[in-house]
């Protein structure tokens, strides 16, 4: 599913593991959208996740979420 943004963007849905998460995207925890500030890579292929509002998520190697990314159009 993909929406008009703006700023020229499409945002779509995607279904992200710790191996495809990226800087940007936007996941729903607890009904909040939590956008990803930054990222740590760990052992065993574990990514820690920073959010922008100050939350931590340890994705760990096998976790699939649904998250919100912004695309360029081409």
């Amino acid at each position: 599913m993909s929406g008009w943004a703006p700023n020229g963007s499409l945002a779509a849905s995607v279904e992200i593991t710790s191996i495809s998460v990226q800087r940007g995207d936007v996941i729903q925890i607890g009904g909040q959208p939590c956008r990803v500030a930054d990222l740590v890579q760990l052992t065993a292929g574990a990514k820690r996740l920073f959010f922008e509002s100050g939350e931590v998520l340890t994705m760990h190697a096998h976790s699939r979420l649904a998250a919100i990314r912004m695309m360029s159009k081409q």
